[in-house]
């Protein structure tokens, strides 16, 4: 019987991290649409907070180095970037409550926040990069779903970046109106100083009263409260 000798680096292409670049972008650009905004949000999994949303159109000749996954880099490079972003590029913002993701679900209220980031941007983009497997309904120009898009991209990693921090200093924030939940440490993710503090206090205005285990229906969790940012 013959066996087959194995390739001597099997998972060389599965370890090798995806490094963002400007491909997905240009290839927009040749089609005809331009300017290209990429956008994502964060702050899908936590138990409180709301869940925020970036789009960016970057200049093709002042892309800050070092673009990533925001999850990829530490919070001081987050805020360096984050910096350079809003200094160099077309930058929106938008973000739906907790009250808003009860009252809908968490991509519901994701893929709304990421529509109006996109849609308040100063200059209307022709094109749409979104992370993840949903373009958000409702937009004025076509668009496409990335998966892994902020570790392809760079518009998406950089809107990654600052829905990242954005969120950070909102939940920072927080901390000083609800202190007993430690929202400057975790952001809202369901760590054990945060379930202590639910149990001591019960939940604040912030919490997700749809998520487990604030929510007391016996329903299971839909798989989104599961997923991190």
């Amino acid at each position: 019987m013959k066996r087959r000798t194995p390739p001597d680096s099997p998972l060389l292409f599965d370890t090798v991290p995806l490094v963002p670049d400007f491909k997905l972008e240009l290839k927009a650009r040749k089609a005809g649409h331009w300017p290209v905004a990429g956008a994502d949000e964060a702050g899908r999994g936590p138990l409180a907070g709301p869940v925020v949303a970036a789009a960016v159109i970057l200049d093709p000749k002042r892309i800050p180095e070092g673009l990533n996954d925001s999850k990829q880099l530490s919070a001081q490079r987050r805020e360096e970037l984050f910096a350079q972003i809003l200094a160099t590029a077309t930058v929106s913002i938008a973000s739906s409550s907790s009250t808003r993701i009860d009252e809908t679900d968490i991509r519901k209220a994701s893929l709304d926040a990421m529509r109006r980031a996109i849609c308040s941007l100063a200059v209307p983009a022709s094109y749409v990069l979104t992370d993840g497997l949903d373009v958000p309904p409702g937009l004025d120009c076509p668009g496409q779903a990335v998966v892994k898009g902020d570790a392809r991209s760079v518009s998406i990693a950089a809107a990654s970046i600052v829905a990242k921090v954005t969120r950070d200093r909102m939940m920072a924030r927080a901390h000083h109106v609800f202190p007993d939940y430690g929202f400057a440490a975790h952001a809202g993710y369901g760590t054990a100083q945060h379930r202590a503090g639910i149990e001591r206090h019960g939940p604040c205005s912030l919490h997700r009263m749809s998520f487990r285990p604030l929510r007391k229906d016996g329903d299971e969790p839909e798989m989104d409260e599961l997923l991190s940012e």
